[in-house]
């Protein structure tokens, strides 16, 4: 009887569990059940190895400003502009380098600093004159789509040297011998196989399985409520196998992108920044409840200009990987993207009111939103039941968020 019970008891407390946390589980469960859907209608095509190339590829860009747009959705605002001063500055790159025969790194170093500047200089009217973001990132959305228009005086510009094209396009050489790349290439009965990117592919499953029994161990030590184990060994496993099949995929085709490179690293940096970092639990309390925050000692207004000057940093280098995958500048560059990255981060978890949001989240959330992009597009499906399919899938996840804070309240 008393197993029973106990048995009752940890059901129940899964189930607690589960429901408490079905924003997180959901959008995984979303994430494969998407996946497995399209793997299904499109006979295989979306999980071919050029396909998640390009699926990479493709959604690079929506992934580093949704980094930065998460910030500034957790700290209580919001950024129109991403999608203009990314078009603007893949423009500038265009002009210093096709125009004015500058090196490529000081075109990077220049065009990364005006995005800077570029955000820092909307943070500064939010953060200090108190404008409302939605104003002022409309007002620059406005300006810099003009902008980008004059420099390029309504004309695409290209095409990029070859070493500005490898920011997007290139991909990392295999630095393991070749012959151990021809005997896993039969092992697997495949044509080639890339050892690094498989590597790297078990490498970051490990270090995802270590680090997440880590964690689990120190909640236990101070006492504090941990994820069941049923729930944690499913979250981890999952995670791991879908690291390493996607990674493998990778390696059958051509290895592992240099953007994705820099995606990881920046993920890793800014998850760090957000969940282990005083600044950032600081930016969560600015978002969860400003005034509180004031009166604990934060300065609220330098954490909002910094989010902005970050997020203008991140959509000027979105901007430059955007031109180096076109090998070419255009006047329509970045044109609405920038709903495309806010749906992202809210479908990834973020809350409208701000607080709220994790790094991991959004970028799942722009896998998720990239996967629905690419299948619909194998399939055929025109432009305008997209946009319609995938304005439902956002009002979808504001909803479930509104749903979430009315039964916690």
């Amino acid at each position: 009887m008393t197993d029973r019970n106990a048995e009752a008891a940890n059901g129940s407390g899964i189930g607690a569990y589960l429901m408490g946390h079905m924003r997180e589980y959901g959008l995984l469960f979303a994430l494969i059940a998407i996946m497995f859907f399209f793997q299904i209608v499109t006979n295989g095509t979306l999980l071919k190895p050029v396909n998640v190339t390009n699926l990479l590829l493709q959604n690079s860009y929506i992934i580093i400003m949704a980094l930065g747009m998460l910030i500034v959705i957790v700290a209580g605002h919001i950024d129109l502009s991403v999608g203009s001063v990314m078009g603007f500055v893949g423009a500038l790159a265009a002009v210093m380098i096709v125009e004015w025969d500058m090196s490529t790194g000081v075109t990077i170093a220049t065009c990364l600093l005006a995005g800077g500047l570029i955000g820092a200089a909307q943070g500064y009217w939010i953060a200090y004159w108190k404008i409302p973001s939605f104003i002022v990132t409309l007002a620059a959305m406005l300006v810099f789509r003009g902008l980008s228009l004059w420099l390029l005086e309504g004309q695409s510009l290209g095409p990029f040297p070859r070493e500005f094209q490898m920011i997007s396009n290139g991909f990392v050489a295999d630095i393991f011998p070749a012959g151990l790349a021809i005997g896993l290439a039969d092992l697997f009965g495949e044509k080639r196989i890339n050892v690094l990117s498989l590597a790297t592919g078990l490498t970051a499953a490990c270090l995802i399985t270590y680090m997440g029994l880590k964690s689990r161990a120190q909640n236990r030590a101070f006492g504090m409520d941990v994820e069941p184990a049923a729930f944690f060994y499913a979250r981890i496993g999952i995670t791991s196998l879908a690291l390493i099949f996607i990674f493998y995929k990778l390696s059958t085709f051509r290895g592992l992108p240099n953007v994705l490179l820099t995606m990881g690293v920046l993920t890793i940096i800014y998850a760090f920044f957000t969940e282990r970092t005083v600044t950032g639990r600081r930016i969560y309390a600015l978002g969860g409840n400003e005034k509180a925050a004031k009166l604990s000692g934060v300065k609220t207004e330098r954490l909002t200009f910094l989010a902005f000057a970050n997020m203008g940093v991140l959509a000027a280098a979105a901007g430059l990987v955007f031109a180096a995958r076109l090998n070419s500048a255009t006047p329509k560059a970045g044109f609405a993207l920038e709903l495309d990255v806010i749906a992202a981060v809210f479908i990834g978890g973020a809350s409208m009111s701000g607080g709220v949001g994790r790094i991991v989240g959004a970028v799942v959330g722009a896998f998720l939103m990239g996967v629905l992009n690419n299948g619909m597009s194998i399939l055929g499906i025109g432009i305008d039941y997209q946009q319609v399919i995938k304005g439902l899938v956002l009002l979808a996840a504001v909803i479930f968020d509104v749903y979430n804070k009315s039964k916690q309240s």
